[in-house]
C-alpha cells in the first residue's frame, strides 16, 4: 500500500502517514534486531541440545504468535497513540495504564533502546576496534552492582547511536519511518543470503542437530531441570520475538489502523517466525551443538559472525558484522518512534511530565517525549551488559503480556457491542493458554534469576508514588 496518500491531521495533532507496508515493517523491524544473531549460543548452554534449542524457537514463536493474534483483536477496536496503555485503560483503569507506561519508560521500552544499541556498537568494534579507558577507571563501580565505565568505548558508541536516532525522528514520522523501511528491507535481504550460503556452500551437516531430544550427559544449571532450562533459554527467544505489539503505540499516525494494525501484527510475526527457524536450523546445520556452546564461553563473541567465519573465513565474519550492525540500527529506531508514543499519551492525560505531550510545531512529533526517553536509555546504557538489561526487561514485560490478554475477556464484557474488525482466535482458550504461560515464566523467572527480576520488579513498582503524585496534582 503507497504512502503517498493525502496526509491527515489525527485528533491528537499528529500526522497520519503511515501505510500498511510501512506498518508490517515495523513491526518487523521491531522485532528482528539483535537477538536473531547473539542468543543462539547462550540458549545452548542452558539446553545442551540442538533438537531442543530449534524446540525452544517454535514454541516461543507460536506464544508470540498467540499473543499477537489475542492483542490484534484489541488493537482492531481501539486505535489510539500509545496503543497498550490506551488499552490498558479500558481494561483496568488509569492507575494499572500508567504503572505500564511508568515501566516502558523505565525498564520495558528504554532499556531495550540500550540494549539493541549496544550490539551495534559491539558490532562495530567488531570491526573497528572502538578507545577502551584504563583498567582502573573501568573497573569503578557503583554499589558493587554497576560498572557505567567499562567498555568505555562501545557504550559512548551506545549513547551516540540513540542521540543520532532520536533526532531523525525528532524531525518528522516519515523520515523515521523510511530509516525504518530502509533498513528493515536490508536486514531481511541479509539474512536470506546467510541461510542460502548455510544451506548451500558451508559443508554443514543435519547430523549436527543431534542430538534431538535431552543430551544423556546433560547436567542443567536450574533447580527445576529441564523444565527450567527450557525457561531460561526461552527468555533468550523471547528477547529476540519481542517488539511484536510496538506498533500498537503508532495508533494516530497509521492509515485504516483498525484494519491495518491487525493486519501488520499477523504479517509481521509470521515472516519473524519463518526467519528466526531457517537461521538457527543453518546455524546448527554449519556448527554442532558443542562448538555453539565453547562460542557462548567467550567475551564478545556473535553466534553469527562465527558461523560465518566458520565456512567463508574473515569476509563473512566482516558481511555479518556489517549485517548487524545494519539490523540492529534500524531496529534502535523503529523502537525510539513507536514508544515515546506512550509517554506522549501518558501526559496528555496529565500522568506524566507535562512537556512530554508536545507535538513539535513545525514536525508535527511529540519531540519532548523523545528527548526524555534517549536521555533515560543513555542513562542505562551506563547501568549494565547487553545480558542483564534483555533479561530486566523480558521480565517485566510479561507481567503485561499476560495482563494484557486477559484484557480480552474483560473487554468482551466491558465493551460487548463495540465493532471487533478481528476476533482473538480460539477464544476463550487460546487467550487463557497465554495468561497460563505469561504466570509460568514470570514464576520461573524470579526462581532462577531473582537479580535481575528484583531490578525489574523495582523499577516497575518505582512508578507509584509518581502516580499518586501526577493523580493528586490533576
Amino acid at each position: 500500500m503507497s504512502d503517498k496518500n493525502s496526509h491527515e491531521v489525527h485528533s491528537s495533532g499528529l500526522l497520519t502517514k503511515l501505510g500498511l507496508y510501512t506498518a508490517i515493517l515495523i513491526v518487523i523491524s521491531s522485532m528482528i534486531g539483535s537477538g536473531i544473531f547473539k542468543k543462539a549460543a547462550p540458549m545452548a548452554v542452558d539446553l545442551q541440545s540442538g533438537g531442543l534449542l530449534l524446540l525452544c524457537w517454535v514454541i516461543a514463536g507460536v506464544v508470540t504468535l498467540i499473543g499477537a493474534a489475542t492483542n490484534a483483536e484489541i488493537a482492531g477496536m481501539i486505535a489510539a497513540p500509545g496503543g497498550q496503555y490506551v488499552y490498558f485503560k479500558e481494561m483496568y483503569g488509569k492507575a494499572f495504564a500508567f504503572i505500564y507506561g511508568w515501566s516502558c519508560f523505565s525498564v520495558i521500552q528504554s532499556a531495550s533502546i540500550a540494549s539493541i544499541a549496544y550490539v551495534f556498537a559491539e558490532s562495530v568494534n567488531a570491526v573497528i576496534p572502538l578507545p577502551h579507558l584504563s583498567d582502573a577507571m573501568e573497573k569503578m563501580s557503583l554499589f558493587g552492582i554497576f560498572y557505567p565505565l567499562d567498555s568505555f568505548g562501545v557504550k559512548a558508541l551506545t549513547i551516540l547511536t540513540i542521540i543520532f536516532l532520536t533526532a531523525a525522528n525528532y524531525l518528522g514520522v516519515i523520515f523515521g519511518g523510511f530509516i525504518s523501511n530502509l533498513f528493515t528491507t536490508l536486514k531481511v535481504i541479509g539474512i536470506l543470503i546467510i541461510i542460502v550460503l548455510g544451506l548451500t556452500i558451508s559443508g554443514g551437516s543435519a547430523s549436527n542437530i543431534e542430538p534431538i531430544g535431552q543430551s544423556a550427559t546433560a547436567s542443567y544449571g536450574s533447580s527445576l531441570g529441564l523444565f527450567g532450562a527450557m525457561f531460561a533459554a526461552m527468555l533468550g527467544a523471547f528477547w529476540a520475538y519481542d517488539g511484536w505489539n510496538n506498533i500498537g503505540y503508532l495508533g494516530g499516525e497509521i492509515k485504516n489502523p483498525k484494519r491495518n494494525i491487525p493486519l501488520a501484527l499477523f504479517t509481521g510475526v509470521g515472516v519473524v517466525m519463518a526467519i528466526y527457524l531457517l537461521t538457527n536450523f543453518v546455524y546448527l546445520y554449519v556448527m554442532p551443538v558443542s562448538e555453539i556452546m565453547e562460542i557462548a564461553s567467550k567475551e564478545n563473541t556473535i553466534i553469527a559472525v562465527e558461523v560465518l567465519r566458520k565456512f567463508i573465513g574473515n569476509g563473512g565474519a566482516f558481511f555479518i558484522s556489517i549485517l548487524i550492525m545494519i539490523s540492529t540500527f534500524g531496529t534502535t529506531n523503529g523502537t525510539i518512534l513507536a514508544s515515546s508514543r506512550i509517554y506522549f499519551a501518558m501526559s496528555r492525560d496529565n500522568l506524566f511530565f507535562k512537556s512530554a505531550g508536545n507535538v513539535h510545531p513545525k514536525f508535527k512529533t511529540p519531540y519532548t517525549s523523545l528527548l526524555m526517553q534517549g536521555l533515560w536509555a543513555s542513562v542505562l546504557v551506563l547501568s549494565g551488559t547487553f545480558d542483564q538489561l534483555t533479561d530486566m526487561l523480558i521480565f517485566a514485560s510479561f507481567i503485561f503480556y499476560g495482563a494484557g490478554a486477559f484484557g480480552v475477556f474483560i473487554l468482551r464484557k466491558k465493551m460487548k457491542d463495540a465493532h471487533r474488525p478481528y476476533k482473538a482466535m480460539g477464544y476463550p482458550v487460546v487467550p487463557f493458554i497465554f495468561v497460563l504461560f505469561c504466570i509460568t515464566l514470570v514464576v520461573v523467572t524470579i526462581i532462577q534469576n531473582p537479580r535481575d527480576a528484583g531490578i525489574g520488579l523495582v523499577l516497575v513498582l518505582s512508578g507509584i508514588p509518581f502516580y499518586l503524585f501526577w493523580n493528586r496534582k490533576k
